[in-house]
């Protein structure tokens, strides 16, 4: 009986969060790294050079660095509904206010709004996942809320080139286009989002009494023993040090390539509708190979040995494409890369919800998240003062491969922190089922 009411209420709390939250993370990534696309226009029109571009680009981190934790915590006190809902409509604004840009100053001014504005929703989301989902359904869960990424570039790349060559319309340039049409739809689903979320099981009306209070149960269970649950414990946890440098290193490798990919794709002849065509490839590879492997790391006792071999696959992938400098060679290179890093991100997600809970997963996830995007910053502005300097990508792209190795070894020291805990759950998992009901 137990069995079928937790297939039930799993399968009916997925289908009920899991495809607005995928939509709305597409049009968050999709807002994040469009100005790569529109660099290819804008940066002529307004005089952005390549060094003043991945400055700007970068400095979204910032200020997303310095609003994360706040932001979250406000989540965790109010509610994602109306929070995640306050995110989205400030940010769609925000971007679609990117149209008018008019030189270096407005374009960084507007990065750093974006970055205040956007602070928050993915830890936010990710924290709304361990509200809702059991331990062992959080990867492959995490995974295709995660698919947004690669969506986003299957997706968006194509569009964004199109709307390069077509959007030129009451003498309003193409890029300026594109910002407004990729904008509005976050302000629209931030409504949906504040008519259509609900912030705990206990609230949903959707759900039977029976499937509530199993869920509420299920999660109630997992919060023991080994958890950290306050604030300051957050901050003091080695562990989560480990994971925030962790993200920074592939946040280096895959920020780094996303916003300048359009552009090194430019280098080889291509048009801007190509260019949308050919940065497809490596995110549907990446698509495919991100459910499995979160679905495998679900079966698997140690899910940071899957985040350090994915890092990995992602700095070889780097490597190569630094090494053949051809189309093909950029392709394959990057291909192999986007797969490792996008593949470790839904793995990695996972793991704050092994240790923390309360006030300290509302910070300790927005703390991770937070620092390891500030590789945001260094990958993009790495590689454009490289390009200025070297006339060239290929020192750039090697240079983003060294914080992915640093990320393989956090993760390699982070399973073994992690050994323990992974020990004692299997332990109560254990003699709880052995209890009499």
């Amino acid at each position: 009986m137990n069995t079928s009411i937790e297939k039930r209420t799993i399968k009916k709390v997925g289908l009920r969060l899991i495809p607005l939250m995928l939509v709305c993370y597409l049009v968050n990534y999709l807002d994040r790294i469009n100005v790569g696309f529109a660099a290819l226009h804008m940066n002529e029109d307004v005089g952005i050079t390549a060094t003043v571009f991945g400055w700007g680009a970068g400095l979204f981190f910032i200020s997303y660095f310095l609003c994360e934790v706040p932001s979250n915590m406000a989540l965790h006190r109010v509610g994602a509904r109306r929070w995640i809902a306050r995110i989205m409509i400030t940010w769609g604004i925000v971007s679609t206010c990117f149209a008018f840009v008019q030189g270096p100053i407005s374009f960084m001014a507007l990065r750093f709004l974006l970055g205040i504005a956007e602070a928050g929703f993915f830890p936010g989301m990710v924290l709304y996942i361990s509200y809702w989902f059991p331990q062992e359904y959080r990867g492959r869960l995490t995974a295709l809320f995660m698919t947004a990424i690669p969506l986003s570039a299957l997706i968006g790349a194509p569009l964004s080139g199109f709307l390069l060559e077509t959007a030129s319309f009451w003498s309003i340039a193409s890029w300026k286009w594109m910002f407004i049409i990729e904008g509005i739809p976050a302000i629209i689903l931030g409504v949906v989002v504040l008519v259509y979320l609900t912030d705990r099981p206990s609230e949903a009306k959707w759900l039977t009494p029976e499937e509530k209070d199993w869920l509420i149960s299920k999660l109630s269970v997992e919060k023991t023993g080994g958890h950290l649950s306050s604030f300051k414990d957050a901050f003091k946890s080695l562990n989560v040090m480990l994971m925030g440098v962790i993200h920074l290193g592939f946040a280096v490798g895959s920020y780094g390539i996303a916003i300048w990919l359009p552009q090194i794709l430019k280098g080889h002849g291509l048009s801007s509708f190509h260019i949308g065509l050919m940065s497809m490839i490596p995110y549907g590879v990446a698509i495919i190979g991100m459910i499995a492997w979160g679905a495998l790391s679900d079966k698997s006792p140690n899910r940071s040995l899957h985040v350090a071999a994915s890092c990995l696959l992602g700095a070889i992938g780097l490597l190569i494409a630094a090494a053949v400098p051809t189309l093909s060679g950029a392709m394959v290179g990057i291909s192999i890369s986007t797969l490792g890093v996008i593949a470790a991100r839904p793995i990695f997600w996972t793991l704050p919800g092994s240790f923390l809970t309360g006030s300290a997963a509302a910070a300790g996830i927005a703390f991770i998240n937070a620092f390891g995007n500030l590789g945001g910053f260094i990958g993009p502005y790495v590689i454009g003062l490289i390009k200025d300097q070297t006339g060239s990508f290929t020192l750039g792209i090697v240079a983003t491969s060294l914080p992915l190795a640093l990320s393989v070894v956090a993760a390699l020291v982070l399973a073994k922190r992690l050994a323990p805990l992974r020990d004692g759950a299997a332990t109560n998992t254990s003699e709880s089922v052995q209890k009499p009901s």
